[in-house]
């Protein structure tokens, strides 16, 4: 039996399905909303609900937009030659911040995965190789995991085979990391990388 009255109890297990979430923190995060005005607890949860009723998936590109197609597929301006392929719409975000990227985009919805079940027709794979006609680069930026790299080398033979250039993006030492607390295959990336200064 719990300790807290089943409204509270049931709201703590819902918050506990957060990733880094526990039932210590679902449960101060429950008595913070108790403190506040009702205001609060209605906002929070209509913002809740409008996730799921005012976002779409892009039919194009599999990122997640207020309208289908999404604002960068739709934009004439991107570079209509290149695609960046990611694992999910938040790495799409975090490429758009910088500002520096402006061609196309493509969510593969994660990454193969042959222990956890994940195969090629699990992800938007068939997708991208029918948006190739007329693109003249594929940058892969995934995340350089063991089934990362899978992946990424997956896709690169199936695109190669269509005389289309494939790159990935650049890995290595990230800012602020001193080398000695640096992995073998970081160090490594980091020293094929490198450039000119």
């Amino acid at each position: 039996m719990s300790q807290y009255p089943e409204p509270i109890d049931k709201l703590i297990q819902e918050l506990k399905m957060f990733p880094g979430v526990g039932k210590k923190s679902a449960t101060r995060m429950v008595f913070y909303l108790l403190e506040q005005p009702r205001e609060k607890s209605v906002d929070l949860a209509k913002s809740i609900v409008n996730i799921n009723d005012q976002l779409y998936t892009c039919s194009k590109c599999f990122n997640i937009a207020e309208s289908d197609p999404c604002q960068i597929c739709d934009d004439p301006k991107r570079d209509r030659e290149k695609i960046c392929v990611v694992e999910s719409p938040k790495d799409i975000f975090a490429f758009e911040k910088t500002g520096e990227y402006r061609g196309l985009y493509h969510v593969l919805g994660g990454v193969l995965s042959p222990l956890n079940g994940v195969g090629p027709e699990d992800l938007h794979i068939e997708d991208l190789l029918s948006r190739l006609d007329g693109i003249k680069e594929v940058i892969l930026a995934i995340n350089p995991t063991k089934d990362g790299e899978t992946t990424a080398t997956y896709l690169a033979k199936l695109i190669k085979k269509r005389n289309i250039k494939v790159t990935r993006v650049a890995q290595g030492l990230p800012m602020g990391v001193n080398i000695e607390y640096a992995d073998d295959v970081t160090l490594t990336r980091a020293l094929e990388g490198r450039t000119d200064i």
